[in-house]
């Protein structure tokens, strides 16, 4: 790969994207759970008119929105709720999934609800992306599978993404998740997934037009046979692309890839040293507060 003149500045603006937000847009959200006030996401101030007709279950003030109602009637609040702000055109892309509603502190599970219902609410989603690969014969990444995304999409359509990526709803670990989406979008059987290889967790917080991103992105890595063609199965990718690792590395950092799927190209790259070493050192101070750990493989 051409190594990048140390004058010229190696940006990646989905680093910027991943943590772009304007702190003064939105107020916390808690649920109010046994006595004890749990923070589970934040509620966009402008919607706050909206929420006002659930004035017994939820408590309205200058500082924060609180859920009051017990945890045997959360789900039936958030159901009555979620379909009526769907109604109202406030929550969109709906997908019939259920994605979990955790305390940002401890991870306890305070309910459930409909996975579009998650950016209105702000709540802490997680993602599963895999990076599938070519190599040459040391081991060295040379070919990286890519995908664009259906045009038809309801969030991002058209643009470039990971070969496997998706949402992992309620009752699957990422590694699941991402064995599930490998044969949905790329066509592959669980046992052409066995050498999975688990990369870093990410942590994106952004204002999107659907709300507020707050997930946590599992990386894996998949080394796949030459020979093998991926196809798509679920209709959602528009086509498939193998595209030499400078290639893929350039639209990741030209934005022509999702945010996530821009920051999980990153993380393949630095791990397995694919930039120049000015590049590697300036992105891998530029993304490291974004990092949050190891993904897992466990299933």
């Amino acid at each position: 790969m051409t190594s990048l003149a140390p004058t010229e500045p190696p940006d990646w603006p989905a680093i910027a994207a991943a943590q772009a937000r304007d702190p003064d847009a939105r107020l916390p959200f808690f649920i109010d759970d046994q006595g004890h006030s749990l923070l589970a996401g934040s509620v966009a101030r402008a919607h706050l008119p909206a929420l006002a007709r659930w004035h017994s279950e939820l408590r309205i003030d200058d500082l924060a929105v609180t859920l009051t109602t017990p945890a045997a009637g959360r789900a039936a609040f958030f159901a009555q709720a979620n379909l009526a702000l769907r109604e109202a055109g406030l929550i969109k892309a709906w997908r019939d999934e259920t994605y979990p509603v955790l305390a940002q502190q401890g991870g306890a599970l305070l309910a459930t609800f409909e996975r579009a219902a998650s950016r209105f609410w702000g709540t802490t989603t997680f993602g599963a992306h895999c990076n599938g690969y070519l190599a040459d014969p040391s081991g060295r990444p040379t070919h990286l599978w890519i995908a664009r995304r259906a045009l038809d999409k309801p969030t991002d359509p058209g643009l470039l993404d990971n070969l496997i990526g998706g949402g992992v709803p309620h009752g699957q670990t990422p590694a699941e998740a991402v064995v599930r989406e490998g044969w949905e979008e790329a066509g592959l059987r669980p046992d052409q997934m066995q050498s999975l290889v688990a990369g870093r967790q990410l942590r994106v917080a952004r204002d999107i037009a659907e709300g507020f991103q707050l997930e946590q992105v599992s990386v894996f890595d998949l080394a796949l046979p030459p020979d093998l063609v991926p196809e798509n199965q679920d209709g959602e990718v528009h086509s498939l692309t193998l595209m030499t690792v400078e290639q893929a590395l350039d639209h990741a950092a030209a934005g022509d890839m999702t945010v996530d799927a821009a920051l999980v190209t990153l993380d393949f790259a630095l791990r397995r040293r694919l930039l120049s070493t000015h590049r590697h050192q300036h992105l891998q101070v530029m993304s490291e507060s974004l990092w949050t750990g190891r993904a897992s493989l466990s299933r």
